[in-house]
């Protein structure tokens, strides 16, 4: 029998499907992500972006299963159990999890071990080996998400604001936000504050900060190599399993390459056996949509 998947990884700053027929893609689109469902109008914002990506794969076929990770569903479980009710309304069955368990299962490819996802926001996760799971950090712009993409970008648009202001030293980030973004200094906050994603804007700048020569640029991508160390190690404590502990890291913030990633290498070298993503996080989604005798299952609401 053929299986139909539409594999979704939704973000907040962007949301990717693929479709797939029994493990090939047969097509794919990507739109804009969403605030995370711990937000207000999170379920209405994924279903939205969803829906997006849906209307530009055709043609989809009269039965497949749709397999959703979101940001946001691990802390805002009935919004999961809510946007999949909703999703079930045109697609055969469902599966929606948090994007931090479809990143596990795409990365380890369900085995036990520790993920860290890094993109906008920051979370590790933990799986053991009778299957406990554990996540570490992924609190959102306001609460957590330290060492991010938006925590970097944020923490350069405010060294930024204190070198225009003259409360901080010089830094050439100071000009490269007129660059990136096309307006004055001045006219950040009121920028920002007009965002309908405020992290992902501030996430943008993150490249900015970490291609930046200057010793606050430097300074702020290793307080954030820091950050994501206590993450990693915190996660693998918290599990209890015995290091080395299987471990890959995934994310689009894994493009700022060395002045991030070397540093976090070195923090946790002692406790990790560094393997290499299996997949990706939208790799995860098609996994766990076929799959209900995974390590994760727990963690994914499911309408057949």
């Amino acid at each position: 029998m053929t299986s139909h998947v539409l594999a979704i990884d939704l973000g907040k700053t962007g949301c990717r499907g693929s479709l797939r027929l029994d493990g090939t893609q047969t097509g794919y689109a990507e739109a804009p992500g969403a605030t995370g469902l711990a937000h207000a109008a999170g379920v209405a914002e994924a279903e939205r972006a969803i829906r997006a990506v849906i209307d530009q794969i055709t043609p989809i076929p009269t039965t497949f299963t749709l397999a959703v990770g979101a940001a946001g569903a691990a802390s805002a479980p009935d919004a999961a159990a809510f946007l999949a009710r909703r999703l079930a309304e045109f697609a055969g069955s469902v599966a929606v999890t948090s994007d931090a368990v479809t990143a596990h299962a795409g990365a380890l490819g369900g085995s036990p071990g520790v993920v860290l996802a890094i993109g906008t926001g920051a979370v590790a996760t933990a799986v053991d080996a009778a299957g406990r799971f554990t996540r570490v950090d992924g609190w959102g712009p306001q609460l957590g998400d330290e060492g991010s993409g938006g925590w970097i970008g944020l923490e350069g648009l405010r060294a930024a604001l204190r070198s225009h202001d003259g409360r901080g030293p010089h830094t050439v980030l100071a000009e490269k936000v007129g660059e990136h973004f096309g307006i004055d200094l001045d006219a950040l906050p009121k920028y920002l504050g007009e965002q309908d994603n405020p992290a992902s804007v501030a996430a943008s700048f993150a490249p900015v900060v970490a291609a930046a020569v200057d010793d606050i640029a430097t300074a702020i991508m290793a307080t954030a190599a820091r950050a994501l160390g206590r993450t990693v190690l915190a996660a693998i404590e918290r599990s209890g399993i015995h290091p080395p502990v299987p471990y890959a890291i995934t994310g689009g913030l894994t493009k700022l390459g060395a002045p991030l990633l070397d540093p976090l290498d070195r923090q946790i070298a002692h406790a990790i056996d560094r393997r290499e993503p299996l997949g990706d996080p939208i790799d995860g989604a098609a996994l766990l949509a076929l799959d209900p005798a995974t390590a994760l299952e727990a963690l994914v609401t499911r309408i057949v």
